[in-house]
């Protein structure tokens, strides 16, 4: 891109909310042509909304767009790509029941007479692909192809609508890194063809192998726009979480003699392909053990390997210092692990379900259907917890979906407690709380650890972990970059995450 270039695509002044929670205010985007440009920000700063503004999802409250210098207001995904605006989704978007050459020209086949003209639309498609260094089998269906070939497809198809611009939602998410590498190269070849592709992800290294220009959002406000060069990995981070990194040393000091401690869980080279890194990781008793990263470096991924709901395709896990095969959920509990998912509104709570029942869902699970708890055992078991927690409900029948998010994820943590689990993992156990009730959540978490209890804690505010863990591994797109004793800073977690490889 020359200095002298005007933007293709120009977002200012935007504006949305969603019952009263303001989504974007006054936030900005300028695409150029030849450029690649990541859109950068943490969970909740707006990304997703501001692309569904510019694709048609949504219709902004204020602002405009503007396309080649005239103002457009796209009403749908399909108005936007008529008008040159194409997007690429991290789940692609396409249909697994027909061919290569019909998902490209879906809705637009060319026709002789009445008639498809197949013979025209198998070569039409087999040309775009050859361009994107592609030469595959186009009367395939594309379910028959792996997903990296799916998303060429995908680009394929918004070439063919002559596209302008081109969206890219977390395309890398599910490749490999040589599936990375060829896509990038393509990116490249349509950046120097004048493309602009808008480049929007969560990995680092990505941003910098790839990317020309950033913009970054923060609780959906335009913090600034840099050249790529400008804009070094510590100041980016710096810019996404919103402040310097303050001075501030981990108040949990180690168990005594924990090194000399036998891990309860060992990873060794545990991981799977699109989805983790091979990791090496050990967790002892009575040990709190952080997992650290920006948003998608890959910390929920790894406690799904570790809890059976991901199959890792290498690497082993061992419990006890014995090879475990942690093949579902129902495995891990038998093993004596409890997971606290991240989403607890989606994969934790059944809000319908009476708090009683919710706390101890996952004890009847593993005692089976056949030995069933009793309306004593079960109410004896609530009254239990919801004293040792302080949860406040009005009785124990009353629907969790009524309680306030800080009492759901203290009946989610009660759930575990209750099966005993020698190792215990926590995924964002103060996500949408307020304060006090973080502050007796991570108290309960030392308590247990002081009671010989493994702890894997993962959260996205790193103070927390700084705060509460023993020892932290920090990770960065989706691979371990390092570990950090108890002592240590967030300045110190925010520098191993900048570190370039």
């Amino acid at each position: 891109m020359t200095e002298s270039a005007s933007p293709v695509l120009a977002l200012s002044g935007i504006d949305k909310g969603f019952l009263g929670v303001r989504a974007l205010h006054a936030a900005a985007l300028r695409l150029f042509p030849g450029e690649v440009h990541a859109l950068m920000g943490q969970n909740g700063a707006g990304k997703s909304t501001l692309i569904k503004v510019l694709t048609g999802v949504y219709r902004a409250d204020a602002g405009s767009i503007r396309l080649q210098g005239q103002e457009v207001r796209p009403r749908s995904p399909l108005e936007a790509q008529r008008l040159g605006i194409s997007t690429v989704y991290q789940e692609v978007n396409l249909c697994p029941n027909l061919s290569l050459a019909e998902n490209i020209f879906a809705g637009r086949y060319p026709r002789k007479g009445w008639r498809i003209d197949w013979a025209r639309m198998n070569r039409d498609a087999r040309e775009l692909l050859v361009h994107l260094h592609l030469e595959i089998d186009v009367t395939r269906l594309l379910s028959s192809y792996p997903v990296a070939v799916q998303q060429m497809v995908a680009i394929a198809r918004a070439l063919s609508v002559s596209a302008k611009v081109l969206v890219l939602d977390e395309p890398t998410s599910s490749l490999d890194e040589e599936e990375v590498r060829r896509l990038f190269e393509v990116l490249r070849q349509l950046r120097d063809e004048g493309m602009a592709i808008l480049f929007v992800t969560h990995f680092l290294d990505q941003v910098y192998a790839l990317a020309d220009r950033i913009t970054v959002l923060r609780n959906g406000e335009l913090v600034g726009e840099w050249a790529t060069r400008d804009l070094p990995a510590p100041a980016l981070i710096a810019a996404m979480v919103g402040r310097e990194l303050a001075q501030r040393r981990a108040a949990t000091p180690p168990p005594q003699d924990a090194g000399a401690v036998e891990p309860l869980l060992a990873l060794r080279g545990l991981g799977r392909k699109g989805l983790m890194q091979p990791t090496d990781l050990a967790l002892r008793p009575g040990e709190v053990l952080g997992l650290a990263g920006l948003l998608g470096s890959g910390r929920t991924e790894l406690a799904q390997l570790i809890f059976g709901l991901k199959h890792a395709d290498r690497g082993e896990l061992r419990l006890d210092d014995r090879a475990r095969n942690v093949r579902s959920p129902l495995d891990a509990v038998g093993l004596g692990m409890g997971l606290m998912p991240e989403d607890r509104k989606t994969d934790g709570i059944v809000p319908e379900l009476s708090v009683r029942e919710n706390i101890i869902l996952a004890l009847q699970a593993r005692r089976g259907m056949w030995n069933r708890l009793s309306g004593q055992e079960q109410t004896q078991l609530a009254e239990q917890f919801v004293r040792a927690l302080g949860i406040q409900t009005a009785d124990l029948d009353t629907p969790i979906g009524l309680l306030s998010g800080g009492n759901q994820q203290k009946a989610l943590l009660a759930r575990w407690l209750a099966t005993h689990p020698r190792l215990l993992i926590l995924d964002e156990p103060t996500r949408g709380i307020d304060v006090a009730a973080k502050q007796e959540i991570m108290d309960e978490i030392l308590r247990l650890a002081g009671e010989g209890m493994a702890v894997l804690f993962i959260s996205s505010e790193i103070d927390e972990v700084v705060r509460v863990s023993h020892r932290i591994a920090v990770l960065r797109d989706r691979r371990k970059v390092g570990e950090l004793p108890a002592g240590c800073q967030e300045q110190d977690v925010y520098h191993l995450i900048a570190q370039q490889p």
